[in-house]
């Protein structure tokens, strides 16, 4: 293990610089994210329309292929910081939220109804004086 670990020391300097930042971009990208979700997001029985409606196509193309790329990355970081610190399973709840694909609000409903989950999320609301989130 001394071995390995001398052998790949550029290798393990790199993996916990990443680590480190990764933690601490959780720490403050996550809950600002959790706060700007509207209440009533997941109150509607079916999803709402994007926000993005009155844009032209194309820059509606751009607006959601870079919120999906975005969301990729939170699931990918998310499953990493299962292993590394940071906020893994609320991180890929967030990617979850930011992708589209058929099915999505079902999972997010699901999620979202998980009491822990949700104690959670409005108690961090509720810090940053935002009404709870309805279900």
């Amino acid at each position: 293990m001394i071995a390995f670990i001398h052998n790949h020391e550029e290798l393990i300097l790199w993996l916990t610089i990443a680590s480190v930042i990764g933690l601490i971009v959780s720490f403050v990208l996550i809950p600002w994210i959790l706060i700007q979700i509207p209440s009533d997001y997941f109150s509607h029985e079916k999803r709402q329309k994007h926000q993005w409606g009155s844009y032209p196509p194309v820059i509606r193309l751009i607006l959601l292929l870079m919120k999906n790329i975005l969301g990729v990355i939170f699931i990918i970081s998310g499953i990493i910081m299962l292993f590394i610190p940071g906020q893994g399973i609320i991180t890929i709840i967030i990617g979850i939220i930011l992708t589209d694909f058929p099915g999505k609000y079902k999972i997010e409903r699901w999620i979202i109804n998980h009491t822990a989950i949700l104690k959670y999320i409005n108690q961090l609301r509720a810090k940053a004086k935002q009404s709870p989130i309805e279900v």
